[in-house]
């Protein structure tokens, strides 16, 4: 999958070249000419004294184009506006490689990344807004298709628990836990945390 970072300075960061080896720079005025390129993830800087939108309008959102906004300072409402305009994501501008790559992965597979803290308040209060719904209510078939601990694992993600929290209440690594939870939604046919919320907590996505 090809990478083009948006950015009126052409310099990468350190972090940006340690996540994607091959990743290109892009000024925005280069951008029509890149209007029919090979599949890829366009990376769009916002940098503090912008608007998601000043920064979105640097390139045309096209059907099918994944655009992630790169935030010098998000927040929720950063996040929130650049989803609206039809960015598949939003995250820290120095973000580290590892994250980097995972949002990649997350956009690329049809999912939205909104950022760790802001998906545990999300997924926290879907758990609770449903919590008062009973069991009875509430489709179990999903967990009949996991194992045991693959069913742990997703109970707690859609509490709204890190992958560090769910670690050590199991007594596994995060690597484990990633594990699982990556067979978890290749098993249900879901793409993220939030859609596993939902599912778990009697809402199909």
């Amino acid at each position: 999958m090809n990478h083009w970072i948006i950015d009126r300075d052409l310099v990468p960061l350190r972090s940006w070249i340690d996540a994607f080896p091959q990743v290109k720079m892009l000024h925005p005025a280069e951008i029509d000419a890149f209007s029919n390129v090979e599949p890829g993830v366009f990376w769009c800087r916002q940098r503090a004294n912008e608007t998601v939108d000043s920064a979105l309008r640097q390139i045309s959102l096209r059907s099918g184009q994944l655009v992630v906004v790169l935030a010098d300072d998000p927040d929720d409402s950063i996040v929130s506006e650049a989803l609206a305009l039809g960015a598949s994501g939003c995250c820290n501008t120095y973000a580290a490689p590892e994250v980097l790559r995972q949002v990649a992965l997350v956009v690329q597979n049809g999912g939205l990344w909104i950022g760790q803290e802001m998906l545990r308040r999300l997924v926290g209060g879907t758990s609770r807004i449903l919590g008062s719904r009973s069991i009875a209510q509430q489709k179990n078939e999903w967990s009949a298709v996991l194992s045991d601990r693959e069913t742990q694992v997703a109970r707690l993600v859609a509490s709204g628990a890190s992958n560090r929290e769910i670690a050590e209440k199991l007594l596994i690594t995060e690597r484990t836990v990633k594990a699982h939870l990556s067979a978890v939604f290749e098993k249900l046919g879901l793409r993220d945390r939030l859609q596993l919320s939902l599912k778990i907590n009697g809402l199909d996505p």
